[in-house]
């Protein structure tokens, strides 16, 4: 089976092209997505064992989490320490999944891919871009997504 690494900053249709390939048939794993689910799940203890008050009802406080782990290297590299094998495990039961279905290729939408040397495990990367002025945009648009999301609304 043909891996393709997807990758793009934010704000340049990363999700967009995914949807394209999905739309197609072909298998996508969204990286982003496992996170959101680990969140809620999986990994909420593990969080809480290591950032006592970072998870409310059962999920991660993204926001609370958030103040106590950026702008600390240690923190950070803990976190990584309880996520990454958790997105490692996701990652690869969709690739034996893909491949078990007979996919001829199946797509690893990652927005950190290069940063951290996920393209050595796919056999080409795709890289979204789009013009600054339309990134701008977007990236608006996901602030202010985010903005409403800390809100409650």
């Amino acid at each position: 089976m043909f891996i393709l690494g997807l990758t793009g900053s934010i704000g340049m249709g990363k999700s967009a092209t995914a949807k394209m390939f999905a739309d197609e048939g072909v298998p996508v794993h969204d990286a982003d997505a496992v996170v959101h689910r680990l969140y809620e799940g999986e990994a909420t203890p593990l969080i809480e064992a290591a950032f006592p008050g970072t998870t409310s009802g059962g999920t991660v406080d993204r926001t609370r989490l958030g103040q106590r782990a950026l702008g600390d290297a240690a923190a950070i590299a803990r976190l990584e320490q309880i996520v990454h094998p958790l997105v490692t495990k996701a990652r690869e039961q969709f690739l034996a999944e893909a491949e078990k279905s007979g996919a001829v290729v199946a797509v690893l939408d990652v927005p950190l891919l290069l940063e951290t040397g996920g393209e050595k495990r796919c056999d080409a990367v795709v890289v979204v871009s789009a013009p600054a002025e339309m990134q701008r945009a977007r990236g608006g648009y996901v602030a202010r997504i985010r903005r409403r999301s800390r809100a409650g609304a």
